[in-house]
């Protein structure tokens, strides 16, 4: 069974147990693409603290198969609500980073370049402030840190950065617009949450269990001292 990740509370469920709704219909017109298929769907997240829904449109040209209409060849795919996917993260990561990842991935279908722009200044925020390294760029400064990651999320920035044009331009300016597709982009917005989580959440757990065994070890102690 295929799950489904809620995009406003993260929540994973399996996507046949959770509320939806699907509807489609046939424009009956001569375009180029032949007679048109416009379908939709509307899933419902089941947490009951959210029950927040998700809204995706598509167009494309279509085809008849037995006792349906099909898509033949997609033409554009809108998610509406929300925006753009966006995971939700603690306030304790500086906000300049946040913004820069939650306009990124808003953006990620409407402009893929402007998205992918916002992600590499996000993907350099994070690797200063985490890291303490300033470089003259995000090259060096990727590079600055191979030997402070694990090797998985070293492999994983190091193959964002061998990638087309993002990882033409490392060396340049991380404000320049750069034209990447949309695959380039989500896979740059993808990183960027890894690495909050994995950076960032990761930490501020560890701080938390640390400071409960501390508490737990000091409790020890002042019973034994009784």
């Amino acid at each position: 069974m295929s799950t489904w990740e809620c995009p406003f509370c993260g929540r994973l469920s399996v996507k046949d147990k959770i509320q939806q709704q699907y509807n489609y219909y046939i424009v009956k017109a001569d375009t180029k693409q032949g007679e048109l298929l416009v379908q939709s769907w509307v899933y419902v997240c089941p947490n009951h603290e959210c029950k927040e829904f998700t809204y995706i449109s598509e167009v494309g040209s279509a085809k008849i198969v037995p006792g349906k209409y099909e898509i033949a060849e997609p033409i554009q795919r809108w998610t509406h609500i929300p925006q753009g996917v966006v995971k939700q993260f603690p306030d304790y990561i500086p906000k300049a980073i946040l913004n820069d990842y939650r306009e990124s991935a808003m953006i990620a279908e409407l402009s893929p370049k402007a998205s992918a722009t916002l992600a590499r200044r996000c993907l350099q925020g994070m690797i200063r402030d985490f890291w303490g390294v300033k470089e003259k760029n995000l090259f060096e400064e990727v590079r600055a840190i191979e030997e402070k990651v694990d090797t998985d999320t070293w492999q994983a920035i190091d193959a964002i950065r061998s990638i087309g044009n993002i990882g033409a331009h490392m060396e340049k300016d991380i404000d320049l617009i750069i034209e990447v597709d949309k695959e380039e982009s989500e896979l740059l917005i993808r990183l960027i949450e890894t690495l909050l989580s994995d950076w960032y959440v990761e930490r501020e757990n560890r701080r938390i269990r640390s400071e409960r065994i501390v508490a737990a070890a000091a409790e020890k102690k002042e019973l034994k001292q009784q």
